[in-house]
């Protein structure tokens, strides 16, 4: 297709407005900012999944706290409202941690996330959430050798971890699931679903405070320290002050290291017609992603829309994040052609949202969950997208610690898993930080083109090369 057509199909495009969840079920009104100095037993700073939840669970488990939740705009500003709807049970950093504290523990960690898609859903249904929750599971496609070779290694290596429900496809059998272009093989596990992401957080946000649990919206928390969560507008005190901020966390006085925001992009097409989804197929509506190194990620919405991301520009220098999710053109022409790609008889089809958002990357790609109890001082988060579900796991976790610490309660299996406590040295310095993560998510792509062009057996050099110098191998 050609540029000018392009352009003419990206037209009237709604480019950034947070995400096109927020465009389709409304920006939620703000509630009212901190304005003076507080107390309480527990303080939260970051009104995302991870911060909700974690306020959710422990005034489920221990009602009397006084629980403060501080939000720098409105709950589910960051990846919480803008991320791509997939509740699911990947989690970053199980085989480290299996080389760390061997395979049964890491096991302990996969069946922890695959009963965590069942709980988010459980919990949506019990406080009346509608968060158009389809539990048709994820299903993973291949469209070269190269990705069909990690595509049954990767299904091995799930079926090592525990998860002995799962299915491995021919070509045939993708077909009659999902007709993706050149797909020559999948994989299917039941331990996912799709939803809408801006209403799964603003039911949650509205659960937690019919529970009792003060939110302050409209309130950035500029530094954090033992006992303070410290804002323009006063000061928060507590025993417990726990850190929920996931890509944002570099905005942080002292944390700008730690955490890196790594940005992914996303597009949703306008809705689709009945004749373009016999087409494709989809009725499973499961979750769907492929093996590519810069890989994709989709749904087919509740609206009949097709909803599909990627890496666009994967970091902004000095750990920047974006302005309200707004994404460069080329971007929203990069995913318009994987979407094609995958879906060719969709080629005339419009895009009519783009959108962006930053996920929280720590230097090993390891999900962690710690609370200092020196300085009561928690935090969770670093899930590298896959934040859906496992902020709910590391929610609960977190939960657990606190009470453990309290003498509210004791150890539990929760507080056993191998990242409870995990430490991880900083990135490095800029520009080598740019450098680094920019290079490398330029030698993914052209790993992927170089697999397509000459359909070799096995995985490019270049990706594990990039691999190893990012430190996920």
């Amino acid at each position: 297709m050609s540029s000018s057509a392009d352009r003419a199909l990206n037209s009237g495009i709604v480019n950034g407005g947070i995400s096109y969840w927020f465009a389709d079920d409304g920006l939620p009104a703000v509630r009212e900012p901190l304005t003076e100095d507080a107390n309480a037993d527990v303080v939260i700073v970051g009104g995302g999944y991870t911060g909700l939840w974690t306020a959710y669970y422990l005034k489920k488990t221990a009602p009397f706290l006084r629980i403060t939740v501080l939000e720098q705009k409105f709950c589910g500003y960051g990846a919480s409202g803008r991320n791509g709807g997939w509740l699911y049970n990947g989690v970053a950093g199980r085989d480290r941690y299996a080389k760390l504290h061997g395979h049964e523990a890491a096991v302990r960690l996969q069946q922890a996330m695959n009963d965590t898609v069942d709980e988010v859903i459980r919990v949506a249904a019990e406080e009346g959430i509608e968060a158009d929750v389809h539990k048709g599971g994820v299903l993973e496609v291949a469209r070269t050798p190269a990705q069909l070779a990690r595509l049954r290694a990767f299904h091995e290596r799930e079926l090592a971890f525990g998860e002995k429900d799962r299915e491995l496809y021919g070509a045939r059998e993708t077909a009659g699931r999902i007709r993706v272009a050149d797909a020559v093989g999948s994989a299917w596990t039941p331990h996912g679903a799709r939803l809408n992401p801006a209403k799964l957080v603003k039911g949650l946000a509205a659960a937690v405070e019919a529970l009792g649990v003060t939110i302050h919206e409209a309130t950035p928390v500029t530094e954090i320290r033992p006992k303070h969560a410290v804002t323009p507008y006063g000061t928060v005190r507590a025993p417990y002050v726990l850190r929920c901020t996931e890509g944002f966390t570099a905005s942080l006085k002292g944390q700008r290291r730690t955490w890196l925001p790594m940005n992914s992009s996303m597009i949703a097409t306008e809705p689709l017609t009945d004749e373009q989804w016999a087409a494709i197929g989809w009725d499973g509506r499961e979750a769907l992603g492929d093996m590519a190194h810069a890989y994709m990620y989709a749904q087919r919405t509740a609206d009949g829309r097709i909803a599909l991301g990627g890496r666009g520009v994967p970091y902004r220098f000095g750990s920047r994040t974006d302005n309200d999710g707004r994404t460069q053109p080329e971007t929203v022409e990069a995913l318009r052609d994987i979407l094609v790609a995958f879906f060719p008889a969709l080629a005339g089809t419009r895009v009519a949202h783009a959108w962006s958002g930053v996920l929280g990357v720590p230097r090993d790609w390891c999900a962690t969950v710690t609370l200092d109890r020196t300085t009561g001082l928690g935090w969770a988060g670093g899930y590298v997208g896959s934040g859906v579900a496992t902020a709910n796991l590391a929610a609960r976790t977190l939960t657990d610690l606190v009470q453990l610490d309290s003498g509210q309660g004791g150890p539990t299996p929760l507080t056993a898993l191998p990242w409870a406590g995990h430490k991880v040295r900083k990135w490095e310095p800029e520009p080598l930080r740019w450098l680094g993560v920019q290079s490398m998510y330029a030698t993914y792509r052209t790993a992927d083109r170089r697999e397509a062009l000459t359909h070799a057996a096995g995985s490019s050099r270049l990706a594990r090369i990039a691999d190893r110098v990012a430190g996920r191998g």
